[in-house]
């Protein structure tokens, strides 16, 4: 009969909070192991040093390394993997001898945990049971005594091992977040909470629960007096103090994207998260998650103007305003009227930021497959701020130089005819089986994608929810095996 492994979670480090289930194995197991550096000292047992038995059989699994430094011909990666095959073959032996295991992992076993590389190798050929532990992450808000994640709020936890852009994007883009693993990536974490504007409510916490435990703010922090058994946690929002006025605020003009949350951008995330005040089109605002003290300012589509008048009045007694556009802000959209308003000199010293978002006419090109892959123009056919002599001239030039067309704002209730005047003027120009893309609310719950040909453009089926994307003389339309058909343009252009 094979012996049983236990992967024992001792928790974050008071041998206190070690729960009953793990004490028990831990008294009752013929083998003990725990991993090391080639100190040959090991904080696993000492937390369960007072469960164990002198009769007990210890294996100590040293770590070859402890930096990515080596000569070891498959590098950091390959020195590590020897080293966990050699261990999980060490344990092997005993289990194969009828002898039960029990490898003491701080935390818990399956999160950031030496174990685990045991577990993956051993599952399969022995009896298994995993001791779940508190983990550093709990341990820690429970010293900072403040609540780590409430209601909606989305927790991020994340390595400091990752590079710099992406831990600023992922801090940027989160609610809540715990970032493991500092000591010498501290540096790199701090200016990624610095880069993210999260670095103000950023707290530190140095060894949770153990001897010389250390809580402070993190900005106030030595990166050369920082251990590896720390973290950074940037705690609940909720209840959280917003300052009702700053010495300056500022506006941020975010680009929401084509339809929901997959669409935003991590940096566009993070702003919303960040702002005192929403302002924007109702239909935008609803895409936003509600976060506790924020205040929503929702209003009529058609009331540009004024909406960016009343976001930079706020922002001038100091809040924290985030403007919210669909789509890209600077397509057809709501950057345009912040900035024109901006420009009056009584916000001259008022900061505007604007963020890019996914276009509509980027998000129907990708859905149909790339009818954008070379040259193309961008037009509105709404003829509420321009002549639509102006937009006839410039679909006839669009046309005449053989781009490809992404036509916005196509039809609404109140304009029913440009579409098929559209369709003659681009006809003149434009093969009858020229392909078009027409596509209405793409990523919401109404998307429709349908390739037709140019001449049986239905004006009927286009309405402001609605894109149109025209190929050029160059576009092709394929059928691929699954039935579905996809819209490309060529990046090479014949020549004359």
């Amino acid at each position: 009969m094979s012996g049983k492994l236990y992967g024992v979670g001792l928790g974050p480090g008071d041998p206190s909070l070690m729960t009953v289930r793990a004490v028990e194995v831990i008294s009752q197991a013929d083998v003990i192991a725990y991993h090391c550096a080639r100190h040959g000292r090991s904080i696993a047992r000492s937390i369960a040093a007072k469960h164990l038995r002198a009769d007990q059989i210890e294996e100590r699994l040293m770590y070859p390394l402890t930096t990515e430094t080596t000569d070891h011909p498959g590098g950091y990666k390959g020195a590590m993997e020897e080293f966990y095959a050699q261990a999980s073959a060490r344990l092997a032996a005993h289990l194969d001898a009828g002898r039960t295991v029990a490898v003491l992992a701080e935390g818990d076993p399956l999160f950031y945990g030496s174990y685990m590389h045991m577990h993956k190798r051993l599952v399969d050929r022995y009896d298994t049971e995993v001791i779940p532990g508190v983990t550093s992450v709990s341990a820690a808000a429970a010293r900072l005594g403040t609540p780590l994640v409430e209601g909606e709020e989305v927790l991020t936890i994340l390595p400091g091992t990752l590079p710099e852009e992406e831990l600023t994007a992922r801090l940027a883009a989160t609610d809540v977040a715990v970032v493991m693993k500092l000591g010498r990536t501290f540096t790199k974490v701090r200016s990624a909470l610095e880069s993210s504007g999260r670095l103000a409510e950023a707290r530190y916490v140095e060894r949770a629960t153990m001897p010389g435990e250390r809580l402070a703010e993190l900005a106030d922090v030595d990166a050369e007096s920082v251990p590896y058994f720390s973290v950074a946690v940037l705690p609940s929002q909720v209840d959280a103090e917003r300052p009702e006025a700053r010495e300056r605020g500022e506006v941020v003009v975010v680009g929401t994207g084509p339809a929901g949350p997959l669409w935003l951008t991590p940096e566009s995330r993070g702003a919303l998260a960040a702002a005192d005040d929403l302002v924007g089109y109702t239909t935008y605002l609803d895409r936003v998650p509600q976060r506790a003290g924020q205040v929503r300012h929702g209003s009529d589509n058609k009331v540009e103007s004024e909406r960016a008048e009343f976001a930079l009045d706020l922002a001038r007694r100091g809040r924290r305003v985030a403007v919210v556009s669909g789509g890209d802000p600077g397509v057809f959209a709501m950057a345009t009227a912040v900035l024109e308003v901006a420009a009056q000199d009584e916000y001259a010293n008022v900061p505007v930021r604007v963020l890019p978002g996914v276009t509509a006419a980027n998000a129907a090109a990708a859905r149909a497959g790339a009818p954008l892959g070379h040259d193309y123009a961008t037009i509105s056919l709404s003829d509420r701020l321009k002549p639509w002599e102006v937009i006839a001239e410039r679909l006839r030039a669009a046309a005449s130089a053989d781009l490809v067309l992404a036509l916005y704002n196509p039809g609404s209730r109140s304009r029913t005819w440009q579409v098929g005047k559209a369709r003659e003027l681009l006809l003149e120009h434009r093969a009858p089986d020229t392909p078009v893309v027409v596509a209405r609310d793409v990523g919401g719950s109404g998307e429709r994608v349908r390739i037709v040909r140019l001449a049986e453009l239905d004006p009927a089926e286009v309405d402001m929810r609605t894109i149109l994307l025209v190929g050029s003389s160059q576009t092709q339309v394929v059928r691929r095996g699954d039935g579905e058909q996809i819209v490309w343009t060529p990046r090479r252009y014949p020549e004359a």
